[in-house]
């Protein structure tokens, strides 16, 4: 994913990443009841024996906000509560490919399983006392009591199969009808509060989760997790040391703290994600997608390090410009803004920043995500040459990575060996360093340009010299 021009969104992948879906494939009404079967029994069966357990026990806690007394009890938002068990089961039967059907079944099943594992680790319990309350909503609410208990609060899993179940109905409606879907959404979402099921800990808890599981389980491409393994590179086991220090840290400070500082679990989490990038994964779990841009959930599970990470970029070139031409066509600079687009005049990106978003809709757009102070591999290298000949043909191209220090000016070093503009590695990081100052290449980069030389051998193609 993110790895070919935005004009033509990524392929559908499998969950096996072997392929696209098949042309014309019938939908899995079939698979979609089996899946129904499964999951049903199992979230109440799950469900229930974390409920007997967390019932059991006299040390389960509370985390409730004083403000949170003051909402009131809406007997009606009763229905909405209740509206997510029948578009939970309905979900399945809307989406049309095996590949759309297995993806959202996994993200239902993974919520369940995380949220149920944390309510027998970390069980927490609602403290709002309803009382009798009359009529047809009573009898609702009589049903929901019959089998839940107001323990197994945080995250709430609600809200968590509420952000999962989004997509397939935002795929199953025209778009004149999104902002129903979202409308509904949000009154389910309101309704675990009025109706007294939960506390307010338990809904960011609970959407983090949602985004975890669609993290977990992306769209259009394997999951981030299918190819980890332990990398043993040093420079990518001491960022990961130092994000999931940063990470514990500020755990421990929102557990020690507590109240409102309960909100740093966000960033507290959301560091812990790119440790397990750098030690286990890729570039490629970010998600980027082809033109540019992350999904809203992923943006929302990584923002806190997102936010860190662009002011930080704009920190280091704050006096710099945006970006510098090194070779006839080619500008070499940071993550543009729209108005710098603009003014640069390019026809082309290639991007090579994997954990920022860039949305460039209606330019030519390609993703190649390298990981932050990592070194790239030659097949990255690559394919960014390549595309930057390929781009070159219809206009100026901007090479860009977070700060254009390094990972981008390394591919333009690489196109001015593989154009012949420069003769040597040692002569092409020169040029790219005379051309913009700030470039941090050494002899490192060097040595991995020489291996690319050696493993890639200049070729001639349609693009001309590349």
């Amino acid at each position: 994913m993110g790895h070919v021009h935005g004009f033509a969104g990524p392929p559908a992948l499998n969950l096996d990443g072997s392929g696209a879906d098949a042309v014309g494939e019938a939908r899995p009404w079939r698979r979609a009841l089996a899946w129904l079967l499964l999951l049903g029994p199992f979230f109440f069966a799950s469900y229930g024996f974390a409920t007997w357990v967390s019932g059991q026990r006299s040390d389960v806690g509370v985390i409730l906000f004083a403000w949170e007394r003051h909402i009131p009890l809406l007997p009606w938002t009763i229905v909405p509560y209740w509206l997510i068990d029948l578009l939970y089961g309905v979900s399945l039967f809307l989406c049309s490919t095996r590949r759309q059907l297995d993806t959202h079944a996994w993200r239902l099943l993974a919520c369940q399983l995380i949220a149920v594992s944390c309510f027998l680790v970390f069980p927490l319990r609602c403290t709002f006392e309803r009382g009798q309350v009359a009529g047809a909503f009573g009898w609702l609410f009589d049903l929901l009591m019959s089998f839940d208990q107001p323990y197994n609060q945080a995250p709430s899993l609600h809200i968590a199969l509420l952000v999962v179940l989004l997509e397939p109905y935002l795929r199953a409606v025209p778009r004149a009808w999104h902002g129903v879907v979202h409308a509904v959404a949000l009154l389910i979402g309101v309704s675990v509060l009025t109706t007294w099921q939960h506390h307010f800990f338990d809904i960011p808890t609970g959407l983090w989760l949602g985004c975890f599981a669609v993290w977990l389980f992306p769209t259009d491409a394997p999951s981030p997790l299918r190819h980890a393994r332990l990398r043993r590179e040093a420079a990518r086991r001491r960022l990961a040391l130092a994000y999931a220090s940063a990470a514990l840290g500020i755990g421990w400070l929102a557990a020690d703290a507590g109240r409102a500082w309960l909100w740093l679990l966000w960033p507290a989490g959301s560091l812990a994600l790119v440790a397990v990038t750098y030690l286990f994964l890729d570039g490629d779990s970010f998600a980027k997608r082809a033109d540019g841009s992350m999904p809203f959930a992923l943006r929302c599970l990584f923002a806190p390090y997102l936010l860190g990470a662009w002011l930080n970029s704009r920190w280091w070139t704050r006096r710099l410009a945006a970006a510098d031409p090194v070779a006839p066509g080619i500008l070499l600079g940071r993550l543009p803004t729209q108005g710098e687009l603009k003014q640069f005049g390019v026809a082309a990106i290639v991007d090579l920043c994997a954990e920022l978003p860039c949305p460039t809709p209606g330019l030519r757009h390609t993703v190649v995500p390298m990981l932050d102070l990592v070194m790239p591999r030659p097949a990255q290298i690559e394919q960014a040459v390549l595309a930057l000949a390929e781009d070159r043909q219809a206009g100026p191209v901007l090479v860009c990575c977070a700060l254009g220090f390094a990972r981008s000016a390394l591919v333009a070093a690489a196109y001015l060996l593989r154009t012949g503009t420069a003769s040597s590695a040692a002569e092409a990081v020169a040029q790219v360093q005379r051309a913009r100052p700030s470039v941090v290449l050494g002899r490192a980069h060097i040595d991995l340009l020489c291996r690319w030389q050696q493993q890639y051998p200049r070729r001639e193609t349609t693009g001309g010299a590349a």
